[in-house]
């Protein structure tokens, strides 16, 4: 048996929703990962600072009982943002990043924004105080393709706003396509990517072929094989610009079956087990503690984690639950379509 000790991860984004999905899914974070960057569209969404403190206060009541975890709250960035709420959420210690949400992205993303000038200010203060913009980068314009939304993106709106900005500390996130590797590739400074557990794992072809398949959704959608094979290119090299977010994204199954079923991915109970067998894959398990547990601590400015966790590789597969029972009802699990032998030591 085969193991591998790497200090214990943290999650760079991550969907937590509120009320019974989260106290049904926090714990599946919170047994593996020391902190995470939580996500800001709830209905309604976290606009302020005292959203964030009280969706924190929330996270941190629905911990099971003796579990060590850190949120990192952001903010949904608004054409109405105070640029002043921001700095003080900032100065306060609580706020780690805004989010920026192209109107109509994404889940609960019809609030964000539609004219980037009218956050300017609030992008400048950003770029002043050293606080992060978290980008959802995709076009959501009727004529561009779903597939060409995130190369579009980089080149009408994040890089014009990078030129215009360059001090602005940007995280692209869930980077899906070869265009976003090489982008951030080509950047003296100032812009980092995170790149998700399933992204590594399925291209278009699981969603699509032999049927719909729902569980397999997202966005941004997963593309062809070639953009696949360069995110996990990026993922096992051990670049400091790239790491974990897995954008683990809950929903219940009556809103994933259905005739318009909502984007999202559960993957936060067998992240681990799912990347160590991607990095071993690559012959890279020796970058697997750059990618999960160093390169995001040091682009957010924070020292890693000091307690440490154990893969060990199982002779026999290990068996997960195919649903995460909730309050709320089931959310079915992410099948990487193989068997998967590392376990985390402990579960």
């Amino acid at each position: 048996m085969k193991t591998i000790s790497i200090r214990r991860p943290d999650d760079w984004h991550l969907h937590l929703r509120d009320g019974a999905v989260l106290e049904g899914v926090i714990g599946d974070t919170s047994r593996y990962f020391a902190r995470a960057i939580i996500m800001p569209n709830l209905v309604p969404p976290v606009v302020t600072t005292n959203d964030a403190k009280a969706y924190r206060q929330r996270i941190l009541a629905a911990l099971p009982k003796g579990d060590r975890f850190e949120p990192l709250m952001t903010l949904y960035l608004t054409e109405h943002t105070d640029a002043d709420d921001v700095e003080e959420g900032k100065a306060s210690g609580l706020i780690s990043a805004v989010k920026l949400y192209p109107a109509g992205a994404t889940t609960n993303s019809h609030g964000g924004v539609r004219d980037l000038n009218k956050v300017m200010p609030v992008l400048e203060r950003m770029a002043k105080i050293g606080l992060p913009l978290c980008v959802h980068g995709e076009v959501t314009t009727p004529e561009v393709d779903i597939f060409d939304r995130e190369a579009v993106f980089i080149e009408t709106v994040l890089d014009p706003l990078r030129l215009r900005l360059p001090e602005l500390k940007v995280t692209m996130e869930h980077v899906t396509t070869s265009e976003g590797i090489d982008y951030i590739k080509s950047a003296d400074a100032n812009i980092a990517g995170t790149i998700t557990t399933h992204h590594l794992i399925i291209n278009r072809n699981a969603i699509l072929v032999g049927g719909i398949r729902p569980h397999y959704y997202c966005l941004p959608v997963a593309k062809r094989e070639s953009h696949r094979l360069a995110l996990r290119a990026a993922a096992t090299s051990g670049d400091p610009r790239f790491f974990l977010g897995t954008d683990s994204a809950p929903h219940v199954d009556p809103l994933k079956e259905c005739s318009c079923g909502c984007a999202g991915v559960y993957t936060s109970l067998n992240t681990m087990s799912c990347l160590a067998h991607v990095f071993e894959q690559d012959d890279a398990l020796d970058k697997l503690e750059a990618f999960v547990s160093l390169n995001g601590p040091a682009w957010y400015g924070l020292s890693p984690n000091e307690e440490r966790i154990t893969l060990a590789r199982q002779e026999e597969p290990v068996q997960f639950p195919a649903k995460r029972q909730t309050g709320a009802g089931d959310i079915t699990v992410f099948d990487p379509m193989f068997p998967l032998h590392w376990q985390v030591a402990g579960d």
